[in-house]
């Protein structure tokens, strides 16, 4: 079975299978409608525009919505067999604390018994891309922009910088 390449954006989630020259079989929004559970003291009509980001500037930050979300992309959409989980390479926003990704090897591992786990920051995959292991590259996000030099495949991080402003922002400011 092909590896899958998950990368989780703020507002779109793109995951495919690893063959070249092929583009991501899923673009799905990230952002997720909260469905209540029917009860005798919840009226539906008050809660049906409640929505669940569980990606906020590049990291993870609803991990329960997100579990639900993978579990739809690679078992629905990608049709993963429960059993015959593959190999995931998952990219990382730039400079993603330890703790959030101990915790995302934690969820693939326990909850979705993949074989194989791998994370690159989306800075050296993006010029990977362009068959390319140095350069400058800006990752302008939906929520955040991140600049990173990459020197023989390795991101020099004292010198890259992350603005907490991104396409959402720019737009409200010029409209």
């Amino acid at each position: 079975m092909e590896a899958v390449v998950v990368d989780a954006g703020s507002k779109l989630l793109k995951a495919g299978f690893t063959i070249p020259d092929q583009a991501p079989s899923m673009l799905i929004p990230t952002q997720m409608k909260h469905i209540l559970e029917d009860g005798p003291l919840i009226d539906n009509l008050l809660f049906e525009d409640i929505t669940v980001d569980p990606v906020v500037r590049g990291l993870i930050r609803d991990w329960d919505t997100m579990e639900d979300l993978l579990n739809h992309v690679l078992y629905t959409g990608l049709r993963w067999e429960m059993g015959n989980e593959g190999h995931i390479l998952f990219t990382d926003p730039l400079s993603t604390p330890k703790a959030f990704r101990e915790q995302l090897v934690q969820l693939m591992f326990e909850i979705f018994n993949i074989s194989d786990f791998y994370a690159s920051e989306q800075v050296v995959l993006s010029l990977h891309v362009v068959g390319r292991i140095s350069g400058c590259t800006i990752d302008f996000g939906n929520w955040k922009i991140d600049i990173a030099p990459v020197i023989k495949g390795a991101v020099q991080h004292i010198t890259s910088r992350r603005f907490e402003i991104g396409g959402v922002d720019l737009t409200k400011l010029l409209a």
